[in-house]
């Protein structure tokens, strides 16, 4: 499987529509960060592979490069000498080492350009990443703040207005009926209060009536 498949095969906008339509988006957008994290680590110890590979072709160029001019100088120096066996086999080396050197350059100018084709790469993927750490805190806000309203929703769901409105129109009734009840019951005392005192009253009459009778019996024998 490719180090980089969730750049070929998933791109961020998937993920996050993906996302957004998930039960709970919180888990689905920390297991897309664990597997991004994994594919990273992953594309790293590639990059570094083909670095090494690149670095190694380049080394054998310079080496063969640096031969090359090594034979060439050597070449001069024997044909200044009249030594013309010595300037011939340096010339064979120095061919040899030219084939070689092209080799070598080919292999590197290849090795490089892959390396730096996943160096653009691995530089996108830190960047999605990045971009998907940075979208989960987005994305934590959001669901909580709508899984309270709905908890809100739920716990309104049971409420009704008319239940409210009859529910208050029986504590009135009761209120008035006890309201009622107390009125009767200081009605009750006020009567019973005003029946003892007329009977009262009562007495304090008769006392006077008595007094006033025996005053005039009493002026009536004297006529």
């Amino acid at each position: 499987m490719s180090v980089f498949k969730r750049l070929r095969d998933l791109t961020l906008s998937n993920v996050y529509s993906l996302i957004e339509k998930a039960e709970d988006p919180i888990k689905l957008t920390d297991q897309y960060i664990r597997d991004m994290q994994e594919d990273l680590e992953d594309a790293e110890k590639a990059v570094a592979s083909q670095i090494a590979i690149e670095k190694k072709f380049k080394q054998l160029y310079e080496e063969q490069d640096a031969l090359v001019t090594k034979r060439e100088e050597q070449a001069h120096t024997a044909a200044s000498l009249q030594n013309i066996e010595l300037a011939r086999r340096a010339l064979e080396e120095k061919r040899a080492a030219e084939q070689k050197r092209n080799e070598y350059k080919a292999s590197f100018d290849q090795n490089k350009a892959a390396a730096d084709n996943l160096r653009a790469k691995l530089t996108e993927m830190r960047g999605q990443l990045t971009e998907m750490k940075n979208k989960r805190e987005t994305l934590v806000a959001r669901y909580q703040a709508a899984k309270a309203q709905a908890d809100i929703n739920k716990s309104m769901a049971g409420f009704s207005s008319d239940t409210a409105m009859a529910g208050l129109k029986r504590m009135e009734e009761k209120m008035l009926q006890a309201e009622a009840m107390a009125e009767a019951s200081n009605e009750m005392n006020s009567k019973a209060k005003s029946l003892d005192d007329e009977f009262e009253a009562l007495g304090k009459n008769k006392e006077v009536d008595d007094e006033l009778a025996t005053l005039m019996k009493k002026y009536e024998n004297k006529e």
